[in-house]
């Protein structure tokens, strides 16, 4: 069945399972009809003040055929000047997985007239909430005002195979009146759901019907609201997930995870069974002399440089003809051929470890960044991502080299703190991998400047990201020139100082390593640093709390607070005063420790060369909010620290000035 089909078949669906209307739409209409009342209506009491909302929503989901895909249709009511903002229309995907086509949309103007977009659909990087960008197909409305009705559909085509991700996302950031959802679930594999978050109130739980589809009916639903910080989006809402799995008689976690742990060890051995190969292949990398250190960084550094697919920018279906890679069936393959996807190079390093002599095991897991796992949902398709579990000098080393740039020992972010599988033939174990401390993930700012007789900075900054900081950046910034990359790093300065600056970089950062550390040099004015006040110039001490200027301002937190990771912030700044200028007074040391979060600044004065200290710890990754006040108050202390100023008193020539 093609998608033109498919597409009317679900129309017929909608029209038919919307229930009862002021008239009947037919099986050729596109949109439902629209009733008198949701054309005048101007408020709903369930949600007061309110700048839009949801009138309907619909998600059909289709797991049964080879292309799972999903319909979804959605109707808002503008309610205020600031709801016109809806107008702007997102939906999110993934690039790599999903294909969103078939996009219709329409504006229903206050009397009832019709403006049809006519318009195309453009791929955007979007900011959902702080640090968490997504690619989304954008598209503005038109002729949107106060009382309009707006709505679109669409059908959104998943990869084969893409069926473990199937979910219902009830809560979106408008209220929404009434939402329907369906699935048709897949036939291949058995199928367990869960509502994790709950259920909006008065939502029945979802029901099986009549040719196995699962269908779900809810009204009034909250409307989600996003904060700074906080846990994964789709983690936090009211969803109904979908667990597909091949043993749908095993109700027991720990049974069933046995049973999974030895089918997923099997399939590690078989790729990974080339003894004889390995032991040739590890002849080659390392010395007979070396240290086991040793050994294992040459042999994480080769693996590093095998070409990884699953890095590679999406190819087209005539350039992935013309290349016609051969099938990768194990380890042997893989090192003859000197290519692989990401899961099939860390078995390479497993592999050679193991022929190096170190005990060593693959470990899935499931990265934090979306959700988080649970072991009771028996989802096999949640543990999405492995690392390698290696002993050296009787510790535990998690490795990951099928991230690019990732230092021996350090996982991506997403992959730190999370419990895995580590597998053996008994079925495995759970071990959680390793979390770095603070210390490890450091941002050093140190700057050389001078202040001029008018009250502006003037030299050199130094920028070292470490760790998780270098990590994530170079990721961030793999697949941009050097003229995207040379503004991304510039950007970071003009967010760490809280006034206009010029800044420019001034040195080329290695990007394509897998060093530990992120480099950074600029030249850098900020005008008027200094302010006046009478015959003396104030100096504040924070250059670089902008970051913190506004975190947490808000009195109110609904949910946790959550970071990726800990992290220090370190600077040392060093300013120059004119010749004929003298220090009046200096702010006094802060020390502030709440042991997960730690505070310092200190300033002093040598000889006419101000130098600034400052230290900002945050051992913290997840916070219930109920602690939320708490927080507040520390980051109020460092922003009352970082506005402390030091007092000066210009020379001669800067008073007549």
């Amino acid at each position: 069945m093609n998608n033109r089909r498919l597409f009317l078949l679900a129309v017929v669906l909608l029209a038919v399972s919307v229930g009862p209307q002021p008239r009947t739409a037919s099986a050729g209409d596109e949109w439902l009809p629209i009733s008198p009342e949701e054309l005048k209506m101007t408020s709903v009491p369930e949600a007061p003040g309110a700048p839009a909302i949801y009138l309907y929503r619909q998600v059909d989901r289709d797991d049964s055929g080879q292309t799972p895909h999903e319909y979804n249709y959605a109707r808002i009511k503008i309610l205020t000047e600031e709801g016109r903002k809806n107008a702007d229309v997102e939906i999110p995907f993934v690039r790599e997985n999903e294909n969103i086509h078939s996009i219709r949309a329409r504006t229903i103007r206050p009397d009832g007239t019709i403006a049809n977009f006519e318009g195309k659909a453009f791929d955007k990087t979007i900011v959902k909430a702080k640090d968490v960008k997504i690619l989304a197909k954008t598209f503005t409305l038109p002729d949107v005002q106060v009382g309009s009705i707006i709505e679109y559909h669409y059908m959104d085509d998943l990869n084969s195979g893409y069926v473990y991700n199937s979910h219902w996302i009830l809560s979106e950031e408008l209220f929404t009146k009434r939402g329907k959802f369906s699935l048709k679930p897949s036939k291949d594999f058995a199928l367990r759901w869960s509502w994790p978050a709950g259920l909006p109130a008065g939502t029945a739980p979802p029901k099986q019907e009549g040719g196995g589809v699962i269908r779900l009916e809810a009204q009034n639903i909250s409307a989600f609201q996003i904060e700074d910080y906080m846990p994964p989006q789709n983690e936090l809402k009211y969803r109904v997930d979908f667990a597909y799995s091949e043993d749908s008689a095993e109700k027991e976690p720990d049974k069933f995870w046995k049973k999974e742990g030895k089918k997923l060890n099997e399939k590690v051995e078989s790729f990974t069974g080339k003894r004889k190969a390995m032991e040739q292949a590890v002849a080659e990398i390392v010395g007979p002399n070396d240290a086991p250190e040793v050994k294992l960084e040459k042999i994480y550094a080769r693996v590093q440089k095998v070409r990884n697919t699953s890095w590679e920018t999406e190819k087209t279906a005539q350039e992935q003809k013309r290349e016609k890679p051969k099938e990768i069936n194990n380890v042997e393959d893989l090192w003859k051929r000197g290519y692989g996807d990401g899961r099939q190079i860390n078995w390479l390093f497993l592999a050679l470890a193991r022929a190096a002599g170190f005990e060593a095991y693959s470990v899935y897991i499931s990265a934090r960044s979306e959700y988080f796992f649970n072991p009771q949902m028996m989802n096999p398709f949640q543990l999405n991502g492995d690392v390698v579990l290696v002993k050296l000098g009787g510790k535990d080393l998690y490795c990951d080299p099928a991230t690019a740039f990732a230092p021996l020992g350090v996982l991506s972010w997403p992959e730190t703190g999370v419990r895995g599988l580590r597998l053996d033939k008994e079925g495995g174990s759970w071990v959680t991998t390793t979390l770095p401390p603070s210390s490890d993930s450091r941002i050093d700012r140190k700057a050389d400047l001078r202040l001029t007789d008018t009250g502006s900075l003037e030299g050199k900054v130094t920028v070292t990201f470490s760790g998780l900081e270098a990590l994530w950046r170079r990721i961030e910034e793999r697949n941009e020139d050097e003229v995207n990359r040379k503004k991304f790093l510039e950007d970071q300065v003009k967010e760490y100082i809280p006034v206009g600056v010029e800044v420019e970089l001034a040195n080329k950062p290695d990007w394509g390593s897998s060093a530990r550390t992120l480099t950074a040099e600029y030249d850098l004015k900020v005008p008027g640093w200094a302010s006046g006040a009478g015959r003396r110039a104030l100096l504040p001490v924070g250059l670089f709390g902008g970051q913190e200027k506004h975190a947490f301002e808000h009195a109110n937190r609904v949910h946790p607070i959550y970071f990726s990771y800990p992290s220090e912030k370190v600077d040392d700044v060093k300013i120059e005063i004119p010749l004929d200028w003298k220090v009046n007074s200096l702010p006094a040391v802060q020390n502030v420790d709440a042991k997960a979060a730690v505070y310092n600044l200190k300033v002093e004065n040598n000889q006419g060369t101000l130098r600034v200290t400052r230290r900002l710890n945050l051992d913290l990754v997840m916070v219930d909010q109920k602690v939320y006040p708490t927080l507040r108050n520390f980051f109020q202390v460092v922003r009352t620290g970082d506005e402390e100023q030091i007092v000066l008193q210009p020379g001669a020539s800067a008073v007549s000035n």
